[in-house]
């Protein structure tokens, strides 16, 4: 059993590198381009830091007016370096910037007089920078991918001219890192039949807050949302992007039994502020809505504060999260720590996060019929309902606490940076 405070040969707590190039920890949840990635880094980097770590998380500046360092708690902090532009660039097009953002890395290092011997890479931009970094000093190159170039260009209609690069890059990370950390066991299926069947991959899950959601009850919930007591309340959360299938949530509840009852609430949350990258999708989601005279039943809340979105998730009879694909899917954890039932698409980790008959139910992604019956039977049977809520909750303590995910990295970390020390 590894000690659970980590400290180095001469007694000092072990530095570690989160490295996250476009998935900024610092940033509020539901920016451009920001989500479970993001909640993923910080809370584990913040979990990391309560059990003894000195946590290091590196990104990169994308508006001039960001501070440079954020400190999230004692022993954990973002570091924004610069690499290209102070300002936002999409993640298909930060490549070219990467090997500034190397340099940062090792110029930090020597400012600071330290060296990590071990970084937590994640996503397929962060890995490259990893790599590079160990050609420069002995470490120990954890990486979580958050998901799979091969999977996710078969699922969109237009392929990105960096796509060859990535599905090369994601191979080599596999084959070259130290250890894979994989969010699910379906995750592990994927990078074993799409990459490699060379190297080290563990399975340790995504977590959330078992504090903080599930705090209150549904009445309390509605009560400071506004929402009457005897609604009929279907929440989505999330980006709007064509791969999250909102299209599909919006057709299915416009066949749902409940769709001429006037207490059935329609919640999609999330998106950037108008002008920014996914408000094309909006405008989309928004024109089906109207088209499918959907608009009384529809509320648009926009970016949901992380100080509200417990409130939400406990207000909702059921959380819908129809992605086309996902590794794991924190939404889907959330809502489940909230005591809500899930309906998912039958893909990726939801297969492992959500347990039909249970704690919610699967789906084909783009059912659109499919998710219409899902969601009728849970708005249906409260009784039901409510029985799966408390078996997610128990699911998310067991299995989902970021506490648990935090003990089991570092006993990873542990191990490895043992390794490159002895």
């Amino acid at each position: 059993m590894s000690s659970p405070h980590p400290t180095s040969t001469h007694g000092q707590s072990t530095r570690v590198a989160l490295i996250s190039v476009h998935g900024d920890p610092a940033v509020e949840i539901g920016a451009e381009e920001a989500g479970g990635q993001n909640v993923y880094v910080r809370q584990v980097g913040e979990a990391l830091a309560h059990l003894g770590w000195q946590v290091d998380m590196f990104t990169r500046k994308a508006h001039a007016q960001q501070a440079e360092q954020v400190q999230h708690c004692s022993g954990c902090r973002t570091i924004r370096l610069t690499a290209g532009p102070t300002e936002f660039v999409s993640r298909d097009d930060i490549f070219g910037y990467l090997p500034q953002f190397v340099d940062e890395v090792l110029g930090f290092q020597r400012q600071e007089a330290i060296q990590y011997p071990l970084v937590h890479t994640n996503y397929w931009l962060s890995s490259w920078v990893g790599m590079e970094l160990k050609k420069h000093q002995p470490l120990a190159q954890m990486h979580t991918y958050h998901s799979l170039g091969a999977i996710k260009y078969a699922n969109v209609p237009n392929i990105p001219t960096i796509a060859t690069t990535r599905l090369d890059i994601e191979k080599k990370c596999l084959e070259a890192a130290d250890c894979i950390v994989a969010t699910s066991p379906q995750e592990k299926a994927h990078m074993r039949s799409h990459l490699s069947s060379l190297g080290n991959i563990q399975v340790i899950p995504c977590g959330t807050d078992i504090d903080r959601y599930g705090a209150m009850t549904r009445a309390e919930a509605r009560q400071k949302l506004g929402i009457p007591p005897d609604a009929k309340v279907v929440f989505y959360i999330g980006r709007f992007d064509p791969r999250k299938g909102i299209e599909t949530l919006v057709r299915a509840v416009a066949q749902s039994q409940f769709r001429e009852n006037d207490t059935l609430h329609l919640i999609i949350g999330g998106g950037s502020r108008p002008g920014e990258k996914d408000g094309l999708e909006r405008d989309r989601i928004e024109g089906i809505v109207q088209d499918l005279d959907l608009a009384n039943h529809t509320q648009f809340p926009g970016r949901i504060s992380n100080d509200e979105l417990p409130y939400y998730y406990a207000a909702a009879d059921v959380s819908v999260v129809p992605s086309h694909y996902e590794p794991f899917g924190l939404v889907a954890i959330e809502s489940m720590a909230s005591r809500t039932p899930v309906i998912a698409s039958d893909v990726g980790g939801l297969q492992f996060t959500v347990l039909p008959n249970e704690t919610g139910l699967l789906v084909p992604a783009k059912d659109n019929a499919g998710f219409a019956q899902a969601i009728d039977q849970i708005l249906a049977d409260p009784v039901l309902s409510k029985q799966w809520g408390l078996d997610a909750r128990k699911r998310v303590e067991t299995t989902f606490s970021w506490q648990g995910v935090a003990q089991q990295l570092s006993q990873l970390y542990q191990q490895h940076i043992l390794s490159i020390t002895t």
